[in-house]
């Protein structure tokens, strides 16, 4: 239910093994509503990049001071292509504001 939450960042956290501070996007949704998604997950983005340009980051979370900002997808349901296609946009704009986006599907291991 994340990408409902526009106004809400996810997760922040730091990464010990490149130093970034990641902000995480949790999304869950299931890729048969593509042009919705797709408009949900840039609303969320965009308020991401809010949250940075706005230097709310740093109020809410200051550890994250003189870290490279990451922000993370985490898609529950492998992407398609459009929307790795999105991202890679999302991810010049993002190069801005000196943010680098990245993404993943999570893995479920169930042995």
């Amino acid at each position: 239910m994340a990408l409902e939450n526009v106004d809400t960042v996810d997760a922040i956290a730091l990464d010990d093994k490149t130093a970034h501070a990641v902000l995480t996007i949790a999304d869950s949704w299931t890729w048969v509503e593509e042009h919705q998604h797709l408009l949900a997950l840039q609303a969320k983005l965009n308020s991401y990049f809010i949250f940075i340009e706005s230097g709310q980051i740093w109020e809410n979370y200051p550890d994250a001071k003189g870290r490279q900002l990451r922000i993370n997808v985490i898609f529950r349901f492998p992407p398609p292509v459009v929307a790795t296609d999105f991202l890679a946009r999302a991810s010049v704009v993002a190069s801005e504001l000196g943010v680098l986006v990245s993404y993943e599907t999570f893995r479920v291991n169930l042995r």
